[in-house]
Parts: structure tokens; sequence; C-alpha cells
């Protein structure tokens, strides 16, 4: 028997059970591997909630960790017993021990930690797609990042300004704001205290930024559009205050002819090729320094559900883990 945080239904944070399971021998292409730490995302809260449907129940959440191979199915040869790897996109972290195929897994490099690469994965490779992929960002531009302090805030901002960029990032207090700065923000904004429309569009001269990444959904999307300048493009990847309220696709012709993409990592990363350009480029980026991951708060694995209440409650920044 080993320990994993579960839910049975649906809910909110008092749904997550610290529960006693089996787990069997890896299949075939699967790999067990015992967890050092686990990411916290707010994803989990997603499925947790039923926001993003879970097919079966029980079901272990979590999406990123990191730990060591335990065991191997007969047609892996990619990895072996006791080696570091860490994963960034399956199902079924949050647990002491546990099976993943082959094609979520990934071989940690010596000079990460296992609570870096369990604090990184997800939300770096989301950093990486944001930032390479969707809208390719260079010095010449200045964009907004909305949540700059929070997980994928942190890693994005750093690695955007290593690019050379001009970052515009809202915060929801003062502390938050010097965090932000300290990464590599150029221009905090207090979202609470400031309309940010209006700031971007001083910042900019008017203008307005080329694009917008916003993981906060529905309080902040009608703001967002109006940062954009013409033929800007509007990333939606997150809904931590609700999914955007419907709207007509004639509002992007009326705003300058704008481009809206509501993307999700696992199909830029759905061919082993892609997921590998992701994690290097990720490694790079960590080994160089360029980008540093803050883990600001660390919870037992038992205590998950507090976890979740402080991440929903604005009450976090940086990455947080689970430590089995």
């Amino acid at each position: 028997m080993t320990k994993a945080i579960r839910i049975h239904q649906n809910g909110g944070p008092e749904v997550l059970s610290y529960d006693d399971i089996d787990v069997s021998a890896p299949k075939d292409t699967e790999i067990q591997i015992r967890m050092k730490a686990i990411g916290l995302n707010f994803i989990d809260c997603y499925m947790r909630s039923g926001l993003y449907p879970i097919a079966n129940f029980p079901s272990v959440l979590g999406k990123e960790g990191a730990g060591i191979v335990e065991a191997v199915g007969k047609d892996v040869s990619e990895f072996k017993v006791g080696q570091r790897v860490c994963v960034g996109i399956a199902n079924g972290c949050y647990a002491e021990l546990a099976n993943f195929d082959q094609h979520h897994v990934l071989a940690l490099p010596d000079e990460i930690e296992f609570e870096t690469a369990a604090a990184m994965m997800l939300k770096g490779m989301t950093a990486h797609f944001l930032l390479r992929r969707i809208y390719k960002v260079g010095p010449e531009d200045t964009i907004l990042f909305h949540a700059a302090a929070g997980g994928v805030g942190s890693i994005a901002t750093q690695w955007a300004k290593s690019l050379g960029t001009t970052v515009i990032g809202t915060v929801g207090s003062k502390e938050k704001a010097e965090l932000a700065k300290s990464q590599g923000c150029d221009y905090p904004i207090l979202y609470r205290d400031e309309n940010f429309t209006e700031k971007v569009r001083e910042i900019t001269k008017g203008e307005g930024v080329p694009v917008v990444y916003d993981s906060i959904g529905a309080a902040t999307f009608e703001g967002s559009i109006d940062c954009l300048r013409p033929m800007g493009t509007m990333v939606t990847f997150g809904n931590a205050t609700g999914p955007v309220p419907p709207f007509s696709p004639a509002l992007l012709a009326q705003k300058g002819s704008l481009f809206i993409t509501r993307p999700t990592l696992m199909n830029y990363v759905a061919k082993r090729e892609d997921l590998l350009w992701a994690a290097n480029d990720l490694f790079d980026v960590v080994k160089s320094g360029a980008v540093k991951i803050k883990i600001n708060q660390k919870y037992d694995l038992k205590d998950t559900a507090q976890a979740h209440r402080d991440l929903e409650e604005r009450k976090t920044s940086g990455s947080t883990i689970l430590i089995p």
C-alpha cells in the first residue's frame, strides 16, 4: 500500500482524500516512479472542481513531479531503475508511488534538484509554448502577462526578459509587485488598485501591446482585449476567476482585427519530439541561471487540501510543491 491524494467526487478542497492505494506493476510501456516532490497547479483545482471533467472516480490528481525510477515495463528501453526522472503533463502525480507511460517521462539533468523539477515542468513548458510558439517574443516587444508573480508568470517573466522583451505584469499586492519586479517585470500593475488597461495604454503611449497572456479568465478578458494594438494576439490559457463569457467574433474586428487563441500545453507536446524540445529548452534556461525557480510554499502531501485553498485564495506566489 502507498499513499495518494484522490477525489471521489468533484467539489471544493474538502473532497481531496488522503488514501491508501495499491500500485500495480508497470505495464509494458510504463515507468514506476517513487515521487520525491510534486508540483501544484491551477489545473489541479479545475479538475477537482469539475471545470475540467474527469472520466473516472476515484482519481489521483497532479500533473507534474519528480522522483526515481523504481520499475520499468518490458518495452521500456530509454529509462532504467534508479534513474532520476520527472514528468510535466501526466495525470496521477499526487502520490508516493505511481506509474506513467514512458511518453510523459523525462530524464532529469543532474544539475536540477527534484524539488526544482517538480516546481517547474508543467509551468515552465507552458511558458515555453506561450513565449516561443504561440507568439514568439523578442527584444522589440512589450507584452502584458497577467499574474506575473504566480507559478507560470514568475517563469515566463524571467524567460521573456532573457530574450530582451519588456514585460508589463499584473499582480495582486505590493509584496507580489516587488517579487515580480525582482524577477524582471518592468512594470508591475496592482490590478486591485489600478485600471490595468489604462496603465498599459499609458506605458505603451497609447499603442497597446502585441500580445496578452491571460490565465485569469472572466475578470480580465474584456480589459485584456482593450490592451491590444491592432492585429494583436489574445492568449487566454486559464480560468482562475472562471471561464471567459461568450462573445461575438465581430468583437475582434471591432477592436482592430485581433487574433485570439485558447491553447493547452497537451496539444503542443503531444509528439515526443515537441515534448523533448520544450523540456530541453526549459532545462537550458534553468541551468544557465536565466530563469530561477522560486519555490515559495511547501506542503506535506497529506495537507494538499490546504495547499489548494491557499492557491485559490491568492495566498501563494511563485511555485508551490507537495512533499510525499
